[in-house]
């Protein structure tokens, strides 16, 4: 059996950040966990960044959100996750296409928040 491994590129972060890189590298599954704490007014959003090369990198638009679908329905994609109460939410990678190198995950708040992200990564080895 794999054993995950649990980052926090964010934590506790009280302006807009952005983390320090992460190596998906071999990453098989990659779930998203967004919170954001001592809301009084307007709202956080969370997005991801990922790389081949560490140099360059681009929005990841594949988020995909827990959301209800019907059987009729695909999953939802979105290239961020926006918070505007004290919630957490969370989204997988969707790493069956796709393989990079590096990830970042950066917040940007507006207003007030205390904002979390954690990742549990699996990866194919």
């Amino acid at each position: 059996m794999k054993t995950p491994t649990l980052y926090i590129p964010l934590n506790a972060v009280t302006a807009t950040t952005t983390s320090e890189p992460i190596n998906i590298e071999n990453a098989e599954k990659a779930t998203l966990e967004f919170t954001r704490a001592n809301h009084s007014a307007g709202s956080s959003a969370f997005a991801v960044t990922v790389s081949v090369d560490g140099v360059n990198y681009v929005t990841y638009n594949k988020l995909i959100d827990n959301v209800t679908n019907t059987n009729a329905q695909t999953l939802t994609r979105v290239a961020s996750a926006s918070l505007a109460s004290d919630t957490s939410k969370h989204y997988s990678m969707d790493l069956t296409q796709d393989a990079f190198r590096w990830m970042k995950v950066t917040v940007t708040e507006t207003t007030d928040g205390t904002h979390t992200c954690k990742a549990l990564v699996i990866f194919n080895y």
